[in-house]
């Protein structure tokens, strides 16, 4: 199993105001765009958009996985949201979203893409966890928690 724990980053941890889905994926794309992780922020919410028009990546839990692969990337990387009110996003047991962890990385890795979608969902079925990164407020206690993921 991949270790999850390296593709966090305490400057990809965002306390989100956003009142719906699409503003709070705004705010992430908008901190990976001034982190320079990302280069076009178009792209990368059309590529989130095609792949919610799909699937919601609402899970579950209070949780979304939104993803975009795109040719331009060389490493994956994952950003964390935390909302302080649910929003909805469509999610498959209709329950508001308040931690969203967003992916982006190459469109040619997808085995190591399942891996981390993988690792990430089953550190995220401790409810403990769950409840601990809602707790917190600062980002590297967040990245901490999947320390041993």
């Amino acid at each position: 199993m991949i270790k999850i724990f390296k593709y966090f980053d305490p400057k990809l941890v965002v306390f989100l105001h956003a009142a719906n889905r699409d503003d709070a994926l705004h705010e992430m794309i908008d901190q990976l765009y001034h982190l320079g992780k990302i280069e076009d922020r178009q792209a990368f919410y059309a590529a989130i958009m095609d792949r919610e028009k799909i699937v919601s990546t609402g899970i579950g839990m209070g949780i979304a996985i939104p993803h975009a692969k795109l040719a331009d990337y060389d490493d994956f990387f994952i950003t964390i949201g935390i909302l302080r009110k649910g929003v909805d996003w469509h999610a498959l047991d209709h329950a508001p979203v308040r931690i969203i962890f967003m992916i982006g990385g190459p469109d040619d890795k997808q085995t190591e893409y399942l891996q981390i979608l993988s690792s990430l969902t089953m550190a995220l079925k401790d409810e403990e966890k769950r409840k601990k990164i809602l707790s917190l407020t600062l980002p590297e206690a967040i990245v901490e928690l999947f320390s041993v993921f």
